[in-house]
């Protein structure tokens, strides 16, 4: 009798969403914190003013990397050969990263030690490297792997990668890169004007259209290329969603355009990249007229709409072999056994309510306008 009540194709699909939704997650929230740390020493002049931007993200900002810890273990858990593959051929890209993020905590804490500008405009640099360094950085690795990743697999399916990290760093890679960071410093902008009044919040609408419609421009520019330059990877042999995790059964051609089939066989997918190119639009519009909501509401739909337009345009792949394509890892030959898929789905059913739930509470709680004022009343503000 079979105990388990999903399909093993189901589950697989179910996953890969699983994954989607955790990464636009990250963006939403760990996002606006790197948007704002990128901004802060632009966006505000004197150390009050940073203050208050700090003090913005500060009682956040560490729950709101547990989606950074949710995807790394969805993808340990659900697609080992990803995790394998991924973690080991982008170290020194995430060793990077992580850098980056250190510094965040480091000078939250540090900064305020010591009343003196120059320490303080160190810190303040700091942050700016944590929120740009690795909303940079992500965005480089997904063109990555629009791109194709140079790694192969042997007979036992033991990888091999044959990059480096400045291989990383191509003119399509980096220009994915400029589109996650200016739609990251549009989020942060628009937080900003929601949480700040005065001064930082002019400053930020300013620096938040530009943002917004860098974004929409380098969106469309990126979708050109992919159209016209970029060759992307199908899948040329039967493919079965239920069968055994072995990406070496399969065949993979590449040709220039290919990303963009699954729009053809699936024209309502046509819909992710509409929202985001219309909410880069709704953001800069927003900020023009200084509806601080309405701008919020049109940098979330743009990271919805441009990570979402990354996932359906791979899909089925998870990461495509520049070096051996008939390697590459897609949704129905790179996951987990059915068991292991089902039992991390009752564990995820749990625990991720529960994440939910109290992000939620905690966004409540510390809602309002965040001012001088409010952070001389409070003795644990940065």
């Amino acid at each position: 009798m079979d105990l388990i009540p999903l399909s093993y194709e189901i589950l697989r699909m179910i996953w890969w969403l699983l994954l989607g939704i955790i990464l636009i997650g990250f963006a939403l929230t760990d996002g606006f914190d790197l948007g704002i740390g990128t901004l802060l020493p632009f966006a505000a002049r004197t150390d009050a003013e940073r203050r208050v931007l700090i003090n913005v993200v500060g009682p956040v900002w560490e729950g709101n990397q547990v989606w950074l810890v949710l995807g790394g273990g969805a993808i340990f858990a659900a697609w080992p050969p990803l995790y394998a593959v991924s973690f080991s051929g982008f170290y020194l890209a995430m060793l990077v990263i992580l850098v980056a993020l250190i510094l965040r905590p480091v000078a939250f804490k540090f900064r305020g030690k010591i009343d003196d500008p120059r320490w303080r405009n160190l810190w303040d640099w700091a942050l700016f490297i944590g929120g740009a360094v690795p909303a940079l950085i992500l965005g480089v690795a997904v063109g990555n792997v629009l791109l194709g990743v140079p790694f192969g697999l042997d007979d036992t399916l033991r990888p091999r990668y044959e990059g480096n990290f400045f291989g990383l760093l191509t003119p399509f890679a980096l220009l994915c890169g400029l589109v996650s960071l200016s739609m990251i410093v549009a989020h942060g902008a628009a937080v900003i004007g929601l949480r700040t009044q005065g001064a930082p919040a002019e400053r930020a609408r300013r620096y938040g259209r530009i943002a917004a419609l860098t974004a929409a421009i380098l969106f469309a520019l990126g979708g050109l290329w992919v159209a016209y330059g970029l060759a992307g990877y199908t899948v040329t042999s039967v493919q079965n969603p239920a069968g055994p995790s072995n990406p070496l059964m399969k065949t993979v051609a590449r040709s220039v355009g290919a990303w963009l089939a699954g729009y053809s066989a699936r024209p309502w997918t046509m819909i992710a990249p509409i929202l985001g190119f219309a909410g880069c639009l709704l953001a800069w519009l927003g900020m023009t007229v200084k509806s601080w909501r309405t701008a919020l509401i049109g940098t979330s739909l743009a990271i919805f709409g441009i990570i979402s337009t990354a996932g359906l345009s791979l899909f089925p792949f998870l990461l495509p072999s520049s070096l051996q394509p008939n390697a590459s890892l897609t949704v129905w030959d790179a996951s987990s056994s059915r068991l292991t898929l089902w039992t991390m789905l009752l564990v995820t059913g749990i625990l991720l309510p529960i994440v939910l739930a109290y992000t939620a509470w905690v966004y409540r709680v510390m809602r309002g306008t965040v001012t001088t004022e409010t952070i001389g009343r409070n003795p644990n503000a940065y």
